[in-house]
């Protein structure tokens, strides 16, 4: 399948009001809202070329139905690489990615997808075929329309292929594992100790909390010094709160790395995308610990930049009722609890995305701009859109 082919069927069911579906790994399947029926189903898994890598400019152009690994493994060729990791990036592709805007521990240094990308390809309902942005990474030009399909869940446009900035892939690598005691107080160790390394010299790609018992990665990425001198420094830190470390690297490092960003998916239970200041995210652990007394409950996050994955057992009325207490924590604009991994029934009492405030008519107006009739991805969207 190429491009002309996505834009052919695309026009047919524009033309026969035909609601369209689209997936690439189907990795993301059950995120968003529920999904209205649909009468076509349109696979970017054909799509999986690195179209241009220019290795001399840091930038790269590759199809949306490529997995991030395999792209990856291609950009590793002239040791570059799109410095993105989420959950099943074996199989998790390109356009998903972006469509979803997801990320992983990395997001502490590089960013999500919708600051990587420099250039967009899509294709629209009625077929046509629209390019935004540049080649290089001086070159803005259309950026916003990139940004904007990052996060769209393909309500938008099918997205065809993606432009990024890469980077080089780091020749070595550090993990600083710290140990606290048993529990997560408001304003404790942990805490204490995010502020410290933010206030340090030290150049962290990722700063992971886990709460169940708490627990710190602190990753270092560069050459192989510098690893082992800015993780000897974290050390450091972590010693004068009282903690226990040790520092891992190769196999070992890996492994840590595997089971931390299975953990929130492994449990049963939904799980919620929380956002907020950084400053919030030990109090935000604090009212879990507080509030679901039994402990079924797990959160994991970018403690530097306040996004966690919190799992939250129990029956779904519980479920629902814990999201809600959790939003009304927050004052407008301060953060948000979004409905990730639940189940239909969840879905069917709870709002999968909160409170939208001042946003959602601008954002029902540009969907109508780009599907008046609401034929891609009905209700997938944020808001339902």
């Amino acid at each position: 399948m190429t491009v002309n082919d996505i834009a052919s069927a695309l026009a047919r069911a524009s033309r026969a009001r035909q609601r369209v579906a689209i997936e690439g790994a189907a990795t993301k399947s059950g995120w968003g809202s529920l999904a209205a029926a649909a009468d076509v189903t349109l696979s970017t898994g054909a799509l999986n070329a690195v179209v241009d890598h220019r290795y001399g400019d840091l930038t790269a152009t590759v199809q949306a139905g490529a997995s991030l690994a395999a792209v990856n493994r291609e950009l590793g060729r002239h040791g570059q690489w799109i410095p993105l990791d989420p959950p099943w990036a074996d199989r998790a592709t390109i356009g998903g990615v972006i469509a979803t805007n997801d990320s992983g521990p990395r997001r502490h240094k590089f960013g999500a997808p919708r600051d990587l990308i420099i250039g967009v390809e899509i294709v629209r309902i009625d077929g046509t075929v629209a390019k935004s942005g540049g080649i290089v990474v001086k070159n803005v030009a259309g950026y916003d329309l990139g940004r904007l399909m990052a996060g769209s869940f393909g309500s938008l446009a099918v997205i065809a292929s993606a432009t990024f900035k890469l980077y080089p892939v780091p020749p070595a690598s550090r993990t600083l594992v710290v140990h606290f005691g048993d529990h997560w107080a408001a304003g404790g160790p942990p805490e204490r100790m995010i502020a410290a390394l933010a206030a340090s010299h030290v150049t962290p790609t990722s700063i992971e909390l886990q709460t169940r018992p708490p627990r710190l990665l602190v990753r270092f990425e560069s050459n192989e010094g510098a690893a082992e001198q800015q993780a000897a420094a974290a050390a450091g830190i972590a010693d004068s709160f009282g903690a226990t470390t040790s520092v891992v690297a190769g196999l070992e490092e890996a492994a840590v790395w595997d089971a931390h960003t299975a953990r929130p998916w492994n449990g049963a239970g939904t799980i919620v995308k929380v956002t907020c200041l950084p400053a919030q995210v030990g109090p935000t652990i604090a009212w879990f610990n507080e509030t679901l007394h039994d402990g079924d409950w797990d959160a994991v996050g970018r403690a530097g930049v306040g996004v966690l994955l919190v799992r939250v057992g129990g029956d779904v009325s519980r479920q629902a009722r814990t999201i809600a207490d959790l939003r009304a924590r927050f004052a407008p604009g301060t953060g948000s609890a979004v409905i990730v991994r639940g189940s239909d029934d969840l879905k069917r009492i709870a709002d999968v995305w909160g409170p939208a405030g001042d946003t959602l008519p601008v954002m029902r107006a540009v969907k109508q701009q780009f599907d008046p009739d609401g034929l891609l991805n009905p209700g997938r969207g944020p808001f339902g859109l």
